[in-house]
């Protein structure tokens, strides 16, 4: 029976690139210049620390403008609200948003199941694996779920007929 997972999947590497890259823009920047500030990855989180508000945010929109140019989704990175840190600095931390939650899955379903589609849907931890008699119902449906916007970046894998 054919097949697809829908998945929410980043890739670390390319997250890891847009930060590299972030960092030598940063270091470059005449507003940078003689500054404290510091960028951490440590392959799950983003952590960055800034003197104040403004570089704060410069921070944080370097980072995201490098990920969406290296094919990142905007959604990927989940940025908290920044917080005082020691020495007159403030922190800000960004996940890397990684599967699909249990909330989510059972509103993707809900909306699959809504539509009318000739389609099984089956939760399988942070996947659905999406399951139909014909391919043309599969494709349907993820035209469908294209154009719903979940919140999550949504991708479909393993694709079998």
């Amino acid at each position: 029976m054919p097949s697809f997972d829908i998945v929410s999947e980043a890739d670390l590497q390319e997250v890891e690139n847009a930060i590299n890259t972030a960092k030598k823009e940063l270091s470059s920047r005449y507003d940078f210049r003689g500054s404290k500030y510091e960028v951490k990855w440590d392959k799950k989180e983003i952590v960055f620390l800034a003197e104040d508000d403004y570089k704060m945010t410069a921070i944080k929109d370097i980072i995201q403008s490098k990920a969406i140019k290296r094919g990142l989704d905007a959604r990927t990175l989940k940025f908290d609200k920044h917080e005082p840190a020691g020495g007159m600095m403030l922190r800000q931390k960004a996940t890397v948003q990684q599967g699909i939650d249990k909330e989510k899955t059972k509103e993707i379903t809900k909306q699959i199941k809504d539509s009318k589609l000739k389609v099984q849907v089956q939760i399988q931890g942070e996947t659905l694996r999406v399951t139909s008699k014909s391919i043309d119902e599969l494709q349907e449906c993820m035209q469908f779920i294209r154009s719903k916007d979940f919140g999550v970046p949504l991708q479909f894998n393993n694709m079998r007929s």
